[in-house]
């Protein structure tokens, strides 16, 4: 049987064109934008979703993540009166799509530790360094405003936008939490006393009031039964229970005299 024989360069030929094509066709995913880097050289552009070409083995397409990102971490800090707080925070941001070529020649993919940690640290010290420990507690959201106007201030605009930032715990030592606890407890006692020295006060003035005016009323009373004599019968009309007494004697008037009623 006689062999078929393939010439060997035209199959070396097939494979190193699909050698170099698969090394030289590149795809970016939606939410991403691409950096091409030639001989060490960044591009200048920043390259969007899809697929396009580069030249193999000396380039290549680094993707960088343009969607929101999520950063949780945990930091200290003083306050006022110098106590440490301790803070767990998440701090939400995007990369500009535009610049992230400019970002990786400046700084790289590790750009959290280099331009973001720092300003966050930064910030959290000025803000945090202005409250007393107990205000900053009640007062977590006014705190988190001031984090972030700073942080639109000073980080660099250029390669981040859409930035947010919430506390998600601050803590203190147990001895400085639970002075804390006591004050407020005694705060409470405190308010309950003034309360009730209000209550007895005022419960005080309400019953001056009602004296005095029953004291007027009865001065007016008397004057006026002095002045005039028929008021006596009256009064005595105004208190009689039905049964007719025998003799009534009035303030130097007429006695009344009762008269048996038949049955």
């Amino acid at each position: 049987m006689k062999k078929i024989s393939i010439p060997l360069l035209p199959v070396i030929g097939v494979v190193v064109v699909l050698v170099l094509l698969a090394f030289s066709i590149y795809s970016i995913d939606p939410g991403y934008r691409g950096v091409k880097v030639t001989l060490n050289k960044v591009e200048d552009v920043s390259l969007t979703n899809g697929i396009g070409f580069k030249w193999p083995f000396i380039s290549e397409v680094v993707k960088m993540n343009v969607q929101t990102q999520e950063m949780t971490q945990k930091t200290s800090s003083y306050t006022e009166d110098v106590q440490s707080a301790d803070m767990d925070y998440t701090f939400l941001y995007e990369l500009n799509p535009e610049n992230v070529h400019v970002l990786y020649e400046e700084v790289g993919v590790n750009y959290h530790a280099k331009k973001i940690i720092p300003v966050l640290n930064g910030v959290l010290k000025d803000v945090v360094g202005k409250w007393k420990a107990q205000d900053l507690v009640s007062n977590r959201d006014k705190a988190r405003g001031e984090v972030v106007a700073l942080l639109q201030e000073r980080i660099d605009s250029e390669f981040f936008q859409n930035i947010s930032f919430e506390f998600n715990d601050i803590d203190y030592s147990d001895k400085f939490e639970q002075s804390i606890e006591d004050k407020v407890i005694a705060d409470q006692r405190a308010q309950e006393a003034v309360n009730n020295t209000k209550r007895i006060e005022e419960e005080a003035k309400q019953k001056l009031i009602s004296a005095k005016a029953d004291a007027e009323a009865m001065g007016i009373k008397s004057e006026a039964l002095s002045k005039n004599k028929g008021l006596v019968e009256y009064e005595w009309v105004q208190k009689w229970n039905g049964q007719m007494p025998q003799i009534v004697l009035g303030d130097g008037a007429t006695p009344l005299i009762s008269i048996p009623q038949s049955k």
